[in-house]
């Protein structure tokens, strides 16, 4: 067996971490430029574009805005909204999405199959097509709360989150990994006289670590990064507002290009949090997952 030379091997992890150190260069760029624009004057920020002074703090650099942002749309307000509507619906998306994989995979049913191709069909379907109906749906449907029943979800938090709960992806994503755990799991606990709800809780989820924090990583980023057609339609007032819709706030009239710079500074960070969070959770689900002997 041929053994590998000390050079070479030093040789190759220095091209490996060239390549690497230029791909962390290419995606880090925007968000450099990003916090540096929100930091200088739009006549400055503009002029600097030609040069690399677009990438360092030179010339007039202030908080003014950030103050200025703040000033023109309520930013916290917009964050808070679009943080609690994606924390809500990750959460149910992955109970019930599971619940369904769950009982594709494992329960004999008739129809199981063939319900199965139907939802997985839909993710072929555009949101685009069905915008308009679900408007008239959610327009129309009643709900119960404290205030009594009302007819209509328009301008609420359950019209941003209840739709989206339940998507064809996060179903899809669950079944692919039950079908791969083991059968013999679920064949002992059925003899054992375990219910499925107890089978559900007590075997197969303790073993999803791994597909819990990637479906909750694709589900968070798509709906954080996705709330501005369908909120745009169904949310006229602020207080109800994410944060993809509050970008219309610096288009008006003349662009506010520094105080947009400094909005999307702001709002990145819930994204770069969710992504750190969900992150170290997908790599420790990963190494404490497994099935002991």
């Amino acid at each position: 067996m041929a053994l590998v030379a000390p050079e070479n091997t030093g040789v190759r992890l220095g091209v490996r971490y060239a390549v690497l150190l230029l791909v962390a260069v290419v995606f880090v760029f925007p968000l450099v430029f990003m916090v540096i624009s929100s930091l200088k004057p739009d006549h400055q920020l503009l002029s600097d574009t030609s040069s690399l002074r677009a990438f360092l703090p030179v010339g007039d650099i202030s908080l003014n805005n950030y103050v200025a942002a703040f000033e023109r749309a309520p930013i916290g307000r917009f964050v808070m909204n679009s943080v609690l509507v994606t924390v809500v619906t990750v959460t149910c998306s992955v109970i019930l999405c599971s619940i369904a994989a769950f009982s594709f995979v494992y329960m004999n049913w008739r129809g199981r199959d063939l319900l199965l191709s139907v939802v997985l069909a839909t993710l072929i379907i555009p949101f685009e097509t069905i915008a308009i109906p679900l408007l008239l749906l959610v327009s129309r449907l009643p709900w119960m709360g404290l205030e009594g029943v009302t007819i209509g979800w328009l301008n609420t938090y359950r019209v941003q989150i209840i739709p989206w709960i339940v998507d064809a992806l996060t179903v899809f994503l669950f079944v692919q990994y039950f079908k791969d755990l083991p059968k013999e799991l679920i064949e002992a606990a059925r003899a054992e006289g375990a219910s499925w709800w107890q089978i559900y809780r007590r075997v197969v989820m303790p073993l999803s670590g791994p597909v819990l924090a990637t479906a909750a990583i694709l589900k968070s980023l798509k709906m954080y990064n996705e709330q501005y057609l369908w909120p745009l339609i169904v949310v006229q007032d602020e207080a109800h507002r994410p944060i993809m819709v509050g970008l219309g706030y610096f288009f008006q009239l003349d662009v506010a290009w520094g105080e947009l710079m400094a909005y999307l500074s702001v709002i990145s960070v819930p994204i770069l949090a969710f992504y750190l969070i969900l992150q170290r959770a997908f790599i420790a689900s990963i190494a404490s997952t497994g099935v002991k002997g």
